[in-house]
């Protein structure tokens, strides 16, 4: 037998054994060894007790090497590579995002040529035949976007970063493709600054259409501004100081030269905030509008004109999950004076008559204002959605306005959308736009078709 490899206490058994075994055999087989002596029964007795204390021995030993089998070597410690071990430590990510996007279509009635890609109520025409003729067909691509985002962690808390522009002109830029910017705001902790949404304003309200502007009823205004927030995630609270600024009907006294020297005066800012309840099922938000409309008379005549208003608005909106697939999104808004914060109104503060007082026989009120939106957005599956809702506005109009000044706005869309691959999306919707003037009977009614073809970006990188 070859015994290398054991140790040498199961050795010197082995041997033992091996010799006890052969006698043994020979006790236990007599018939094979007639001529051999013959132990006495005694002495077999002895030697099977022998072998029964060995052979414990040799048990013990087997199990004393065993369990020392069964205990795992200390393991020497993993060598993590270069790259995994800088994103397993990454304290920061960087965004870069945006799409690309077609708009065609075709329009049944008129507007403001400015405005021909977007339903804004107040550019449809405030008489007969202001944009004449009916019936045109649009294409751009001024909804195209990029952004850029950063996230890093700090001993003050999170340092976030958001730079985002599109190519829709507005104001002198009305009706161009050019550069926008819609987002250069920076936050730390709980304070922020620069341009983003006003806390006024719930984008989320917003539904899945492809039509630019948007529900005309909605609260709508990206603003510069410094903010905080005491109370962040899904549930929160947000007080901002905003850059303040309105805008003036002079009705029908605009042609006269006493108004000529009234200039605007804003020395506060705007005060916005915004508290958020988050649920399972949704969130129900309440935001609320503080500020001061001021101008100053700069004629030497007989009048002082010099005067100042407040502005007010208190916003309740709610996102609410009718299940997996479908979610509500509502708003009602009231105010007076709040109008450059609504997604399409007309202005701020307008001319009311005031004859009592011969030093000033006109002032300036702030309009009263009413915007509502409901929309309902459903995923029919992966590959379909669709939305549909409707949303208006009214304003109350003062008496040194114009017969044909804007008092009412509606605004609705249904659309059914395609997803053909992951970042792509084409579809179709229909729009419509109404208008109702102050007092000269006017309405008019806007009819569109469009379709689409969006394809988003995004790369992110971890450092």
């Amino acid at each position: 037998m070859n015994l290398t490899g054991m140790s040498g206490a199961v050795r010197r058994t082995f041997k033992q054994t091996g010799a006890l075994c052969v006698l043994c055999i020979s006790a236990c087989h007599p018939g094979q060894s007639q001529t051999a002596s013959q132990p006495d029964i005694q002495q077999l007795k002895q030697l099977v007790q022998q072998l029964q204390i060995q052979l414990k021995e040799v048990q013990n030993q087997i199990a004393v090497l065993e369990g020392q089998a069964k205990v795992a070597p200390t393991a020497a410690p993993a060598v993590v590579p270069a790259a995994e071990k800088k994103s397993s430590e990454s304290t920061g990510s960087f965004d870069i995002y945006g799409f690309a996007m077609l708009d065609s279509g075709y329009q049944f009635k008129q507007n403001d040529p400015n405005w021909f890609d977007v339903v804004r109520p107040t550019k449809l025409p405030a008489y007969k035949d202001q944009f004449a003729p009916d019936g045109k067909t649009f294409w751009g691509v001024r909804q195209s976007r990029f952004g850029v985002k950063s996230s890093n962690q700090t001993s003050l808390g999170e340092l976030k970063t958001l730079f985002e522009f599109e190519l829709f002109g507005t104001g002198v830029d009305a009706g161009q493709t050019t550069f926008r910017l819609r987002h250069a705001y920076g936050e730390l902790g709980q304070f922020g600054g620069g341009q983003t949404n006003s806390p006024f304003m719930d984008g989320d309200v917003f539904p899945n259409s492809i039509e630019y502007w948007g529900p005309n009823g909605m609260v709508f205004f990206r603003n510069v501004q410094v903010r905080w927030m005491p109370i962040k995630g899904e549930s929160r609270i947000t007080i901002a100081a905003e850059r303040p600024g309105a805008s003036a009907d002079q009705g029908i006294y605009a042609n006269r030269i006493e108004l000529q020297g009234v200039r605007p005066k804003f020395d506060m800012p705007d005060i916005s905030w915004e508290a958020r309840l988050g649920r399972k099922w949704g969130y129900v938000e309440i935001a609320g509008l503080f500020r001061k409309i001021g101008w100053v008379d700069t004629n030497q005549d007989q009048y002082n004109l010099t005067d100042s208003v407040l502005g007010w608005g208190l916003n309740l909106s709610s996102n609410v999950k009718f299940g997996t697939k479908t979610t509500g999104r509502f708003q009602g808004v009231y105010g007076k004076g709040i109008q450059n914060y609504m997604n399409d109104a007309p202005v701020d503060v307008a001319i009311q008559n005031n004859f009592m007082n011969p030093i000033a026989p006109i002032r300036g009120v702030p309009l009263p204002i009413f915007g509502g939106v409901a929309f309902v957005d459903h995923n029919w599956s992966e590959r379909f959605s669709s939305t549909l809702g409707y949303s208006m506005i009214n304003v109350w109009n003062s008496n040194g306005q114009e017969a044909s000044a804007f008092r009412q706005g509606h605004y609705g869309v249904t659309n059914l959308l395609y997803y053909p691959a992951k970042n792509v999306m084409m579809g179709g919707e229909f729009q419509w736009g109404r208008r109702l003037n102050y007092t000269d009977g006017f309405n008019v009614n806007d009819y569109r078709l469009q379709f689409s073809m969006k394809y988003n970006f995004l790369k992110s990188l971890a450092y």
